[in-house]
């Protein structure tokens, strides 16, 4: 496994770190705790000493999970990222989406982000990992509701309390980090990024390149469409949200079929799978500190970790990013 350091922080996460929105099973239609746990101590055993999770994951039942998953395991050889300012337990803040919890029941998804919704947010995500701190907190969603400063002054509080040690942002843009950091320095911003994803390069990739701050990719197989195991007319379980994404349309996985095609002989050549491949070119690409990948049951936990040790040359890189400029996805 390789270990990098995020941004100008103190802190070191494994390349791949573990994602655990799957795990959660919400919005992914269910998930095995059994199954779960054991993938997050499996890729442990492979070098992933990072988990990222969040509260809206199952209406905590990810976090539960981790924490069941690395009780055992020395405190400060584990990351643990979390998240705060997605709640589905209050109407403050801005409306988000309707949703359905685990149990098929009606909820109603907020992005609150008050000072006093994050202290209780952060003794909950304690009590529920088990912890005494988290080492990266995250702001899940920006909150247009609650001013940036007013968030960050309450970060900034928990960090000076002990109860974090870094503090990141996710879906931010460049003006929101901006205005975050005349409160407290980032340590990261996590945000979608694919092959089939790339709009960060535009603006966040130079600015967090410039200012020295990691990016954390999430959904870089795009929710299984670059493992190549998905093929036209592939069946959901229910309240999985993914039928309703245009990524997988059966339109737009027959044509993300055709570029894993011309890519599946480099893979090959490597020994690997196709999603290995992708999550190795993930973390090649500029700006882009680690990759988020989830796994429900062990095997893929195993598979994901290998990934980090594929060797790919400057030519290999080349050669997938011109099949991969000749891909493109209907957006309707």
């Amino acid at each position: 496994m390789e270990y990098r350091k995020i941004g100008s922080s103190d802190l070191t996460l494994s390349a791949v770190t573990f994602g655990a929105w799957a795990a959660g099973g919400w919005m992914w239609g269910g998930t095995e705790q059994n199954n779960a746990v054991e993938a997050i101590r499996t890729a442990y055993d492979h070098g992933v000493t990072s988990i990222d999770t969040a509260p809206a994951y199952g209406q905590g039942l990810s976090e539960e999970i981790v924490g069941e998953a690395i009780k055992d395991y020395p405190r400060d050889k584990v990351q643990i990222l979390t998240k705060f300012g997605l709640r589905w337990d209050t109407t403050k803040g801005a409306f988000h989406f309707d949703s359905k919890d685990n149990d098929g029941n009606d909820i109603k998804i907020h992005k609150y982000a008050g000072k006093d919704g994050i202290i209780k947010e952060c003794e909950e995500s304690l009590r529920r990992l088990d912890t005494d701190y988290i080492d990266l907190y995250q702001i899940h969603w920006p909150d247009p509701t609650t001013p940036i400063t007013e968030t960050m002054e309450a970060v900034y509080q928990l960090k000076k309390d002990g109860k974090i040690r870094e503090a990141g942002v996710c879906n931010y843009d460049v003006a929101q980090m901006k205005e975050a950091e005349t409160v407290i320095k980032l340590a990261s911003n996590q945000v979608p990024y694919s092959m089939v994803r790339r709009d960060i390069k535009e603006e966040v990739v130079p600015h967090c390149i410039a200012n020295n701050k990691g990016i954390l990719a999430y959904s870089p197989l795009q929710r299984g469409l670059l493992t190549g195991k998905m093929e036209p007319g592939y069946s959901f379980a229910e309240g999985d949200t993914r039928p309703n994404e245009f990524y997988f349309s059966d339109e737009n996985i027959r044509r993300t079929n055709r570029f894993l095609d011309a890519i599946q002989p480099l893979a090959d050549e490597k020994d690997a799978t196709l999603a290995q491949l992708v999550i190795k070119w993930t973390i090649e690409q500029p700006g882009i500190t680690i990759a988020l990948v989830g796994a429900r049951n062990p095997e893929q936990a195993e598979q994901n970790a290998k990934a980090v040790s594929i060797e790919l040359s400057d030519d290999e890189i080349s050669f997938i990013n011109e099949e991969l400029d000749q891909l493109s996805l209907v957006k309707e």
